[in-house]
Order: structure tokens, then sequence, then C-alpha cells
């Protein structure tokens, strides 16, 4: 009997951090603020991805942030270099994800980074973006980088100030109940 109640004991302890991953979506404006000069820095490391398991193709899904890309490119103070959205579990431990975008030369591309999640009461965002110029051979002969860290509310558009750059992302839940509007009339 006591090795029942021990084992019970440590189930209980041990099935919270097992089941507590849960599916998000994300979705990442990556902008470049136009009255800011640039910083250029050296060429992005070839190993840029270092760790981060690439977004799949079967996790794309649709971006809903439209209008602010709309707003921020009718402006003129930004130009949008990148919006992507996918959906992946999150939990208490930390998933590291690559993101690129445009033609891939010799492992690079214009811009490439890795988001590093990991959910708490708040979701932990280490964001570490290149955007790449390359030569006429295809290599990187300068970037510009981003590297931001940050605690995200969830459900809520959250911007990454980095100078130059910056990173909007709203991070949501897909499995979690949507919030209840209040009542019109507020009973006495």
């Amino acid at each position: 009997m006591r090795l029942f109640r021990s084992l019970t004991l440590l189930m209980t302890l041990v099935a919270p951090s097992v089941f507590a991953d849960d599916l998000y979506q994300v979705e990442m404006i990556l902008v470049r603020q136009n009255a800011v000069p640039a910083i250029v820095v050296r060429a992005a490391p070839e190993d840029w991805a270092a760790g981060a398991q690439p977004v799949s193709l079967n996790s794309l899904r649709t971006p809903n942030l439209n209008s602010e890309v709309e707003k921020l490119t009718a402006s003129n103070e930004y130009s949008v270099l990148l919006h992507k959205a996918w959906q992946q579990t999150l939990g208490e431990t930390a998933v590291k994800v690559a993101i690129s975008d445009g033609k891939e030369q010799f492992g690079q591309y214009p811009i490439e980074g890795t988001l590093n999640l990991t959910l708490g009461r708040f979701t932990d965002v280490d964001a570490d973006f290149w955007v790449n110029q390359f030569n006429n051979e295809g290599l990187v002969t300068t970037s510009e980088r981003l590297k931001q860290e940050s605690h995200t509310k969830n459900g809520q558009l959250n911007f990454l100030d980095n100078g130059h750059l910056g990173l909007l992302i709203k991070i949501t839940s897909l499995t979690a109940p949507a919030p209840r509007e209040a009542p019109a009339v507020v009973p006495d």
C-alpha cells in the first residue's frame, strides 16, 4: 500500500509538467524603423540556426495581423521585412524555432533568425534575427541584427524595440477557451 501512495504522489508531481504543453499560434512582424539609421554589424554567423528546429510548412498559418501591416506600410515610418504566422506547442521547456525568408545562398537567407519561447505566466521570448546583404558570389557581406529578450503577454500584440529593427509578436492559445464578453447590463 505504501508503494501505491508513493507512486500516486510521484504521478501528481510529474503529470503537470508532462501535460503542460498547449498549442499556440505565433505571429510575428519584423520591421525596420526608417527614421533610425541602420546599425550594420559583422556578417551573420553560418550557424545562425544552431539548436533550432525550422518552422515546418505544415505548421504555417494565415496571418491575422494584416491590418497592422497595412498601417505600418502606409505610414512610411516602417518597412515591413517579414510577416509570418505558425502554430506550435509551448510549455515550461524552451522551444527554439528557426525562421527564414528569401532565397537561400550557402545556408544563409536575406532574413534569418531564431525565436526561443518559454511559456509561463507570460511567454519569455528571446529573438535573434539577421537582415543580410549578399555579394555577387552569394556570400553575406554585412548584416543588421535584432537581439532582444522580453516577457510578452499572451493574446496581446507586443513590440520588441531594438533601435532600427523591431519585432511585433502575438502569441495566442489555440486550446484555451475564448474570454467571455462583459455583460451589457450589470445587475445590481
